[in-house]
């Protein structure tokens, strides 16, 4: 029994070391250590592989361009439906504020797109009352809608940046006043 416990951990024993120092020692260097001939390289696109990827490329950009357009559209509709709701209730209503959240949403979307980050804006003649601002914040998005619409997909527009942030700016305004 006891040359039998004996061998058997002699067997284990004789198992376990060399793969123990196969694993520590058999490490690999690091890639940048490494003999750039001995990397594998990707093997070369074909001209039509090539192509159809380009094209989806194409077609990735203009559905986001498309997506642009269609925020910038809403913008313009839930701007004109804010001014509507003002000239009915002087008081921002519930249904007005979750258009608000919504247009802060997409315009910061737009904004985002456009390459723009969060800017402190001036605003000349601050509206003072929940029906000027909902007349300004109407007016601003229409302008929005309309730069981006008129952009072209590759292009980048400091104008569209500058009016979405402008417009930002309102919505914190007239979040204040509904305070």
């Amino acid at each position: 029994m006891k040359n039998t416990l004996t061998l058997a951990t002699l067997i284990c024993g004789l198992l376990v070391v060399p793969s123990l120092a196969r694993a520590q020692g058999g490490q690999q260097p690091a890639p940048s250590q490494m003999d750039p001939s001995a990397t594998r390289e990707r093997p070369q696109l074909s001209e039509i592989e090539e192509e159809l990827k380009a094209k989806q490329a194409i077609k990735y950009a203009e559905k986001g361009h498309q997506d642009n357009l269609n925020r910038a559209k809403e913008i313009a509709n839930i701007g004109k439906e804010l001014k509507a709701a003002a000239k009915d209730a002087p008081l921002l209503a519930r249904d007005s504020d979750k258009k608000l959240e919504r247009l802060e949403k997409l315009t910061r979307k737009v904004r985002d797109e456009a390459g723009g980050d969060d800017q402190d804006v001036d605003l000349p003649n601050r509206p003072s009352n929940v029906p000027s601002a909902m007349t300004r914040i109407a007016e601003a998005a229409e302008k929005l809608s309309k730069d981006v619409q008129n952009t072209p997909r590759q292009v980048v527009s400091a104008s569209v940046i500058e009016n979405a942030n402008v417009l930002l700016e309102l919505i914190k305004v007239m979040r204040s006043m509904s305070q």
